[in-house]
């Protein structure tokens, strides 16, 4: 029980940590596009995240995998910047609500990238394991209810900005992706490793 509560906790925190916001940019911007009525796609969305997060961190615990860090640190601001981009340059799609599934594959392809910002102190904790396929998924489990909250706050917020004070969905978008894109900016230039 006690290994249950130490890998949720991480798994939690290493989303919700402020001082490691990246998590936190990134779900932002893949959930401003949505309202409380898409619940479902926005939880099958931080799903393939997580999906894509444990499979990298499993990659590296069991020494499947091994990448460079510095390319990953680099990758990470990239994956939200794509995002935020993504949401600005086909915004009159996302505010006509066509349907398309290509935020499940952005969520999936950069849930593998930001799972490798981890990989390596994930790998430090469980090397000493024998099992450790129990501790990613607690981790993993940790990381979806961090998810959650997060999706949940900009779902609430996006709420309060569109239904009560009446700002127009199209400029809620455009607004919170043009932000979260400008606080990247510089950190892809902190992390360029070449």
């Amino acid at each position: 029980m006690d290994d249950f509560i130490l890998y949720t906790r991480l798994g939690l925190f290493h989303v919700l940590d402020l001082q490691a916001y990246d998590h936190i940019l990134f779900l932002t911007v893949l959930a401003v596009i949505y309202v409380f009525s898409d619940w479902k796609k926005v939880l099958w969305l931080i799903t393939f995240f997580t999906f894509g997060h444990t499979l990298t961190l499993a990659l590296s615990a069991y020494d499947i995998l091994h990448v460079k860090m510095s390319v990953v640190e680099f990758l990470i601001p990239v994956t939200i910047m794509a995002t935020a981009l993504a949401n600005i340059f086909f915004l009159k799609k996302l505010v006509t609500k066509t349907e398309s599934n290509i935020n499940l594959i952005f969520a999936f392809f950069f849930g593998l990238i930001h799972g490798l910002g981890f990989s390596s102190y994930f790998k430090i904790l469980v090397d000493r394991n024998e099992a450790k396929l129990l501790p990613l998924l607690e981790f993993a489990l940790g990381i979806e209810i961090a998810q959650v909250v997060i999706v949940l706050l900009v779902l609430l917020t996006g709420f309060i900005f569109m239904r009560i004070l009446k700002v127009n969905r199209r400029d809620w978008i455009l607004v919170i992706s043009s932000v979260v894109a400008g606080i990247v900016i510089p950190m892809l230039f902190e992390r360029v490793f070449w």
